[in-house]
C-alpha cells in the first residue's frame, strides 16, 4: 500500500480565540484580520506540496481558514462532520477563568496530561477520547479513498489528540499550525510541526 499525507492544520485566529473564551462548536466565532493573514500564510506553506483536496470541518471559522488556504491551492473543499471541534458542552463560549470558576474539578482534570483527562467532559459535551476516535475514524477513512496528499482545514484538539495518540503530549496548538502526517502501513506516523 502507498503512503498518503496529509497535513492538517488548525484555523487561524478567531474572535473567540482572541476573547479567551472556549469556542467548542459555536458558529459565531469568526477569524479576525490576524486569522486571515494566518490562514493565506497556510496556503503559500502547502503551495508546492501537491494538495489534492481540502476536507474541512463544518464550523465557520475552519471553513474560513480553508477558503483563503485554497486562495493558493485551487483544489475541491469537502466538509466531513468527523473533524468537528470537540463539543465542550456547557462550557461553550464562556471565559477560561469562569470555566475554572464554575466547574473547578472538570477543568483541573481536563488541562491535566494524565490518564483522567481523557475521559472527563463538561455537562453536555464529549469527552477527548470520544473526539480523538470521531476524528481518527474519519482519518482512517480519508486515508482508504484515492487522495495521495490531503489537507484537512480542523480544530486544536484534532493536532493535540494526534499528537497524544502518537505519544507526543500536546495542549496547546497555535492559531495556523500545520501538523504533517505520514499513512505508511495502515499506521499515522508523525512527520513534522509546520
Amino acid at each position: 500500500m502507498e503512503n498518503k499525507d496529509f497535513y492538517i492544520f488548525r484555523h487561524g485566529q478567531s474572535t473567540y480565540n482572541e476573547q479567551g473564551r472556549t469556542q467548542g462548536r459555536t458558529n459565531g466565532s469568526v477569524l479576525t484580520k490576524l486569522g486571515e493573514k494566518q490562514a493565506r500564510a497556510i496556503g503559500q506553506k502547502l503551495k508546492k506540496l501537491q494538495i489534492e483536496v481540502i476536507v474541512c470541518s463544518p464550523l465557520y471559522r475552519a471553513k474560513q481558514t480553508a477558503e483563503l488556504a485554497n486562495e493558493s491551492l485551487r483544489v475541491k473543499i469537502i466538509e466531513d462532520d468527523r473533524f468537528n471541534e470537540i463539543d465542550v458542552g456547557e462550557a461553550e463560549g464562556m471565559l477560561r477563568e469562569d470555566i475554572k470558576a464554575k466547574y473547578p474539578n472538570i477543568f483541573e482534570k481536563w488541562h491535566s496530561n494524565s490518564d483522567e483527562c481523557e475521559n472527563v467532559c463538561y455537562p453536555g459535551g464529549e469527552t477527548k477520547k470520544q473526539a480523538r476516535d470521531r476524528i481518527l475514524s474519519g482519518l482512517d477513512d480519508w486515508a482508504l479513498k484515492n487522495y495521495k496528499t490531503v489537507a484537512v482545514s480542523a480544530h486544536g484538539i484534532m493536532i493535540s489528540q494526534i499528537m497524544n495518540m502518537l505519544g507526543k503530549k500536546m495542549d496547546d496548538v497555535p492559531n495556523g499550525a500545520v501538523l504533517h502526517l505520514r499513512w505508511q502501513n495502515k499506521q499515522w506516523k508523525f512527520i513534522e510541526l509546520l
